[in-house]
């Protein structure tokens, strides 16, 4: 390329004639020409095209690369293990010709990428109360003084960029429904789309293109919050990247110093604290002012939050004879008349309410325990096998449920067992909580137990006194004037004597 461009000044500016440059230069006349008469300021040489033994096996090649890109790194074939699967099939090349086709296709899959693939992106804008975009991710916190892998949801706002984040135990869809609604608290109402991936607990079968058959109750929550739902391509993070970013950023803001709480509920008020706190910190990047000020102004967008949705998963469950349904390797107990029948079991975040026959039976704060080593637990309530030991009375002496009564009913329990019969009386008495208010009751044992008459009569007796709004303590008598007392007498002991004189002869 030197040697063109001193040619080029010699003859153009210099005015040297051919003959002299063909000396200077040793190049031929015909070629110092060439150049002149193309006009080229850079010499290029065209290769012509040879034909190679790797040819017949190109396609081979190419094919085998295609399939070795979608696998892992540590799964590829090299160069010299593609070059001994040619020479089985008939290629006697050697293996620089392979490297080389190898080197060419990596080289022509990149500049595609870099030009028209994943690394080229469209900058997108958003409307105010346009759309919302939500991930999960998994981060740590101490709850209770141990260490516990949580699931963080984020919701972000794709035109403010105002985000929320809270943390769950599991990501299922009590949990997502959970978030939805707090998120859309905080941030002030519902935009008209949400941009998700194609997590299980929204999408059950991805189809072709943007065609999604998206989960029953995933739909019921969209319909009632009136937003569209919205999903990304598999593996195409970029078409949410706001809250992607928001991801990673509050790792650094929220995770980095690993927060202690006692329990998610405190963690999840900091964390909403906190976020809400980092609003008016962070500046929008995009419009004028922090992300607090462009969150005011897109507040009036968004439709208000309304009615919260009823966020529970449903699971039709069968009552054993002990009655309890199992859910996540716990057992919780149902009323003693729903025994051996089908019942349904509504699935909370917090809690878990079972139901039949159109009301509710029950509700059990939910346990959730991610170590598989230990055995699952069981809740009970004593009040739901009252009319199981009102007809085997002898159960009550021995029944697991019964050792989570209140403290005044186990001691009057130990009382009365001690003596026959006990056994019944304490059922009768335990039976009166289905009649009347469990506190009077409980009060009832109580002053029976201070008394030191712990019976059935004395409770009973204490109890209607409750419940007539009667005091426990007798009033005061007065009484009437023919009854007054005059004269008051004397304590005077020295008279019994009399009585001792033998001489004295008494009224028979």
């Amino acid at each position: 390329m030197a040697l063109l461009s001193v040619i080029r000044r010699w003859h153009f500016r210099q005015h040297i004639p051919i003959r002299e440059i063909e000396r200077r230069t040793g190049l031929s006349r015909n070629t110092i020409r060439k150049y002149l008469r193309a006009d080229t300021v850079e010499p290029k040489f065209k290769v012509p095209a040879r034909p190679s033994k790797l040819d017949p096996f190109a396609e081979k090649l190419s094919a085998w690369l295609r399939i070795d890109a979608g696998k892992s790194r540590k799964q590829r074939r090299t160069a010299k293990q593609m070059h001994a699967d040619l020479v089985v099939l008939g290629y006697d090349g050697s293996y620089n010709r392979v490297a080389a086709f190898v080197r060419a296709w990596k080289a022509d899959r990149q500049r595609d990428a870099q030009t028209s693939g994943r690394g080229t992106f469209v900058p997108l804008v958003f409307q105010p109360g346009e759309a919302f975009q939500f991930d999960w991710s998994e981060d740590w916190a101490i709850i209770a003084g141990k260490q516990t892998k949580l699931q963080a949801a984020h919701t972000k706002l794709a035109h403010s960029k105002a985000f929320i984040v809270r943390a769950y135990p599991l990501q299922t869809h009590e949990m997502l429904f959970d978030a939805m609604t707090q998120a859309f608290r905080v941030l002030g109402g519902v935009p008209q789309r949400g941009i998700f991936d194609n997590m299980k607990t929204a999408v059950d079968k991805i189809g072709t293109g943007k065609a999604r058959q998206v989960n029953a109750r995933f739909a019921a929550m969209a319909s009632h919050y009136l937003f569209e739902p919205e999903f990304c391509n598999p593996a195409s993070g970029w078409e949410k990247g706001q809250v992607e970013k928001n991801v990673q950023d509050a790792r650094r803001r929220l995770w980095q110093v690993m927060p202690a709480f006692p329990d998610i509920d405190a963690l999840n008020a900091w964390l909403e604290a906190h976020c809400i706190a980092q609003w008016s910190q962070i500046q929008h990047g995009v419009l004028p002012g922090t992300i607090a000020d462009v969150h005011a102004a897109e507040v009036a967008s968004l439709m208000p939050l309304g009615r919260p949705f009823d966020g529970f998963v449903e699971h039709a469950k069968r009552v054993s004879p002990t009655c309890l349904i199992s859910f996540e390797r716990n057992r919780y107990s149902v009323p003693a008349s729903f025994a051996n029948r089908p019942v349904s079991v509504r699935i909370y975040p917090e809690r878990i309410v079972v139901a039949a026959e159109g009301q509710i039976l029950c509700e059990h704060g939910r346990v959730i325990q991610r170590s598989h080593d230990q055995p699952g637990r069981t809740i009970y309530d004593w009040r739901h096998y009252l009319a199981v030991i009102q007809r085997k009375p002898g159960a009550l002496r021995n029944g697991a449920p019964f050792a989570e009564m209140p403290e005044a009913f186990r001691q009057l329990q130990g009382f009365l067992l001690k003596r026959p019969g006990g056994d019944r009386e304490m059922v009768e008495i335990l039976a009166l909580v289905l009649q009347h208010d469990e506190q009077a009751v409980l009060c009832s044992v109580e002053l029976a137990l201070e008394a030191g008459v712990p019976t059935k009569t004395h409770i009973l007796n204490i109890l209607h006194r409750l419940i007539d709004g009667k005091d426990a303590t007798p009033p005061r008598i007065d009484a009437p004037q023919a009854l007054i007392l005059r004269r008051e007498p004397k304590a005077n002991v020295a008279r019994y004597d009399t009585l001792r004189n033998k001489d004295l002869r008494h009224a028979s």
